[in-house]
């Protein structure tokens, strides 16, 4: 089984309420889209998968590299998703702190509405954490737990921890139906980076837990976890070397330099303005791309900017008509009428295409400004305030990433 470390860096505050209310609109619209087109068990690898879950919450418009981004999204979809459980059939409980602490008690709750075995969840809840706190001691101590669950009983598990001497976080996830043994690799993913030796006694080469884990255990492990590595920078800015240039390129070439109502799969969104389809595309890409597209998360800020001001201000004209777009090709595909969700589905398609033999240039920088320089235009803002016009316009510069 794949298993990662990766740093979070230590992100304090809150969320504002501008960000968070489109946050959990545009975070409910996507997770809607996924279930309706892929089914509930797909959301629920999607979520345990730490590369997608990063991606999330860059195109919702968090900070693109912090520990913050999983508190505010799994509050996001609490919010937007547990008013209409019964008709999606997926439950989110738990959540940050005192929140998390009530997480049996919803879990009972969701098994007394859904004939689910409750005492079953609540044992899955508690184990995860437990090995996560306490089986695997690697300086992180858990202040997080998020748990996902769907009418069929299958199961998924966000939590993180923090490590407040070196100011990092590591986030751990969990499926069901990648769980065989509690007690023997069950994560999906650890994210977080390798801090040198680990007492990890989920290690399959190590003996069961200690007693007073899971009344088991007799000996320690002997060998480090195999890893994949996603390593996110301390630094705020976006820079190339964190983007995949040739993918965000394509994207940007389909929104800026396609003539939209050329392209007959993409005719239903005629009237929709070049930098509205740039963020839909990369929306799209969230709910249609396969596993191998989130290996650069960064990139998915490109879509509605950072809370913080990177790479850009959060365009709200442009977050507030996704929302709109994206809520009304939902609510039609639940009608059973998904051209608009299928066209939609082709943005992430067409951009993909667009990608072969494209090779990138040197205007990285250029574009965040661009985006800076224009961000008055779509209301952008960030928690320091409302983006202002620039003095001195920087001229044309085109939003093109190739040769």
């Amino acid at each position: 089984m794949k298993r990662g470390h990766a740093d979070l860096p230590l992100h304090y505050g809150t969320v504002p309420p501008w960000l968070a209310q489109r946050m959990s609109h545009l975070g409910g619209a996507i997770v809607e889209a996924i279930v309706i087109e892929y089914g509930r068990t797909a959301l629920l690898q999607k979520l345990s998968d730490p590369f997608w879950f990063q991606s999330l919450g860059c195109v919702l418009g968090m900070d693109w590299h912090s520990s913050g981004i999983t508190t505010s999204v799994m509050n996001a979809l609490k919010k937007a998703i547990n008013v209409r459980s019964a008709e999606l059939g997926v439950y989110i409980c738990g959540g940050r702190g005192k929140a998390s602490r009530q997480t049996p008690t919803e879990l009972l709750a969701v098994a007394n509405r859904t004939g689910l075995n409750g005492a079953e969840l609540v044992t899955a809840s508690r184990l995860s954490a437990k090995v996560d706190n306490t089986a695997i001691q690697d300086g992180f101590q858990l202040y997080l737990h998020s748990f996902v669950v769907t009418v069929e009983g299958e199961w998924a598990v966000i939590q993180q921890g923090m490590n407040p001497n070196e100011k990092m976080a590591r986030r751990y996830h969990w499926m069901s139906e990648n769980v065989k043994s509690f007690t023997e690799e069950p994560h999906s993913y650890i994210y977080g980076k390798n801090q040198g030796l680990i007492l990890n006694l989920t290690d399959k080469d190590a003996q069961p837990l200690k007693t007073g884990i899971l009344d088991l255990t007799k000996e320690n492990p002997d060998k480090l976890m195999r890893e994949i590595s996603l390593i996110m920078p301390r630094h705020h800015e976006v820079k190339a070397k964190d983007v995949n240039l040739k993918r965000l390129g394509a994207a940007l070439a389909l929104a800026h330099e396609t003539n939209v109502q050329d392209i007959e799969s993409l005719l239903l969104l005629e009237g929709v303005g070049p930098r509205t389809v740039q963020s839909l595309t990369l929306v799209s890409e969230v709910i249609h791309g396969s596993p191998s597209r989130f290996s650069d998360p960064a990139r998915f800020s490109f879509a509605h900017g950072g809370k913080d001001g990177h790479p850009f201000p959060v365009p709200l004209t442009i977050y507030d008509e996704t929302i709109e777009i994206f809520d009304k090709a939902v609510h039609l595909s639940s009608l059973g009428e998904k051209d608009k969700s299928d066209a939609l589905k082709n943005l992430s398609k067409i951009a993909q295409e667009m990608e072969r033999g494209f090779t990138p240039n040197n205007n990285f920088d250029a574009i965040i400004q661009k985006e800076r320089d224009e961000s008055y235009l779509y209301k952008g803002k960030t928690v320091f305030g409302d983006a202002k016009k620039p003095d001195k316009p920087k001229g044309n510069i085109q939003l093109n990433l190739f040769d």
